[in-house]
């Protein structure tokens, strides 16, 4: 590996100062920084590249590999990736699978140890990790930490198991993410004194301080469905040492427009500290999680990013471990035409096709509990309706938006779950997916029976993928990697997700994206009332519920 030399403003994020130099790579490290006093005026910046701190790949519809390709261009040269969504399908198998998957591209993975693989027990998953199993995973090298604890009821209360996985992270000496959407008070930090040391679920300053202050540090989310961004970036000036930046769950349409690097531009443009920013998007993730993330010091790994100005940030070269691995003029460097998947991946589908009638709603009152979703949170509202009963049975009532929402077992045969939504505004058709948080069994929301049972059958019948139905057309994403994914070029992918939302749009809905804000509506562990494939759910109080009030 020859030496490589570049020019220009060099950023240090560690010591908070500009060095007009020389940098150069020897063997895929810093061998040395020459300062120099001959600089170009249009001279570029050198920074750390962005990093993901927290981040579900499976939610990119990509595998890591492909994931990859499209970070690189928007200088994120690393992420940290909860493999939750397909350990819940494949278990220990999809982990490996995704880390294979991950060793071939020269990009900085970082995976950490699934904690609540099922999130609750109120669900069917594809299987579960014992704390034996999350143990073995932290010994990896690979593994950074122990991933996001979303039962922090078992914290709260000692469970056994749960408390068996901490310590297991904790006798590494690896960080633990957590997720406590509004704890508060004495639960909060009793939750933190466990050793949880992160939070992405804030949606107020208020909780985002309090966490803080109980020793936790915020990760500023911004995702496709949840945007916390223009909430909480105030933060990352009042406490720069403890804030990061993550996208959580986040599409191929939106990630090919734009990633981290969007909210290192946005906080510009708000004003805020350059230092605090870079520190936010870089060194705080590579001191917390101990990644082997250069920070352009010599004798660090070769990582960064070249950028036009300090005010576009536009990117122009990505290195990673020394190697340019994006450069704007070059498409050459798209990894995207390399073949790299295995077709005989694991997908554990075993639903079989239903009928109109195992989906029926018997009256059993005129009133009913409803889910009441909004437009860009994973939040709920739990409301009572009036039912829409025809023939002694409760249907969609499309003039009122209270719609049938069904989840079906995918890997057993057992009965549907069904319940009732408010906010698609669906006039016609379906809309279902194998893309369901937490377990990722079937979930389909529609405007009759016939309807929701064609968009729950097309999904059966390519064991897999978003779909949308009318009675004249359907529309489909497959995803043949667990259900999940695909391994599809990002702009096809990308084309053909945004064709369905489209679709969506068509058959009455506005929300922004409709697929990932059904798909959270099995997400047990986020208030207020969720479904399950076992039944409707009272999230504050963790327990089943009712569909009749």
């Amino acid at each position: 590996m020859g030496e490589k030399i570049l020019r220009g403003h060099i950023l240090d994020v560690v010591n908070k100062q500009i060095t007009n130099g020389e940098l150069h790579i020897k063997n895929g490290k810093i061998a040395s920084i020459v300062p120099i006093t001959d600089l170009e005026n249009n001279a570029p910046y050198i920074m750390p590249g962005f990093i993901d701190s927290h981040v579900h790949i499976e939610s990119s519809m990509l595998l890591p590999s492909h994931y990859a390709d499209v970070a690189i261009r928007h200088g994120v040269i690393g992420c940290v990736c909860d493999p939750h969504e397909i350990a819940n399908v494949c278990g220990m198998q999809g982990i490996d699978y995704m880390i294979e998957d991950s060793r071939k591209r020269n990009f900085h993975f970082a995976f950490t140890a699934p904690s609540c693989v099922p999130a609750t027990p109120f669900e069917t998953s594809g299987f579960s990790l014992n704390s034996n199993e999350v143990r073995k995973l932290l010994s990896e090298n690979e593994v950074v930490g122990l991933a996001e604890m979303m039962n922090f009821p078992g914290v709260l209360n000692s469970d056994e198991e749960v408390m068996a996985k901490i310590l297991a992270a904790k006798e590494v000496g690896k960080p633990i993410d957590g997720h406590a959407p509004m704890l508060s008070g004495k639960d909060l930090i009793k939750y933190a004194k466990a050793g949880i040391s992160t939070d992405h679920e804030c949606s107020t300053l208020q909780e985002a301080e309090e966490k803080i202050n109980a020793g936790m540090k915020i990760i500023i989310r911004e995702g496709s469905a949840a945007k916390n961004f223009e909430t909480l970036y105030p933060l990352i000036d009042k406490f720069p040492e403890d804030v990061m930046l993550c996208a959580d769950d986040i599409h191929p349409d939106e990630l090919l427009n734009g990633y981290i690097d969007i909210l290192v531009k946005r906080s510009v443009k708000k004003g805020l500290s350059l230092w605090n920013i870079l520190q936010a998007s870089s060194l705080n993730p590579v001191l917390h999680y101990n990644l082997p993330i250069g920070l352009l010091r010599i004798n660090d790994s070769a990582d960064m990013i070249v950028v036009d100005n300090l005010q576009d940030m536009n990117v122009i070269l990505t290195f990673i471990n020394g190697e340019c691995v994006y450069n704007s003029t070059d498409n050459t460097l798209d990894y995207n035409d390399l073949d790299n998947t295995e077709k005989n991946f694991p997908n554990n589908f075993h639903a079989i096709k239903i009928k109109e009638e195992d989906i029926k709603c018997t009256a059993q009152s005129s009133a009913i509990k409803v889910i009441k979703a909004k437009d860009k949170q994973l939040f709920t509202e739990s409301i009572i309706c009036k039912a829409n009963i025809k023939n002694n049975n409760i249907v969609s009532d499309i003039e009122n938006d209270i719609l049938k929402i069904v989840v079906y077992n995918r890997y057993n045969q057992s009965k549907a779950s069904v319940g009732f939504i408010k906010g698609f505004e669906l006039k016609k058709g379906a809309l279902a997916s194998t893309i369901a948080h937490d377990s990722h069994n079937i979930i389909a929301i529609g405007t009759s029976d016939s309807m929701i049972v064609k968009a729950i059958n097309e999904l059966i019948e390519n064991k897999g993928g978003i779909c949308a139905v009318d009675e004249e057309k359907k529309e489909i994403l497959c995803l043949p990697f667990g259900g999940l994914m695909t391994d599809e070029r990002v702009e096809i992918v990308a084309e053909k997700y945004k064709s369905l939302n489209n679709f969506a749009r068509e058959l009455g809905c506005r929300f922004h994206v409709p697929f990932m804000t059904m798909a959270f509506l099995a997400l047990l562990v986020i208030p207020e009332l969720k479904i399950s494939d076992k039944g409707l759910f009272d999230v504050k109080n963790f327990c089943f519920t009712s569909v009749f009030a």
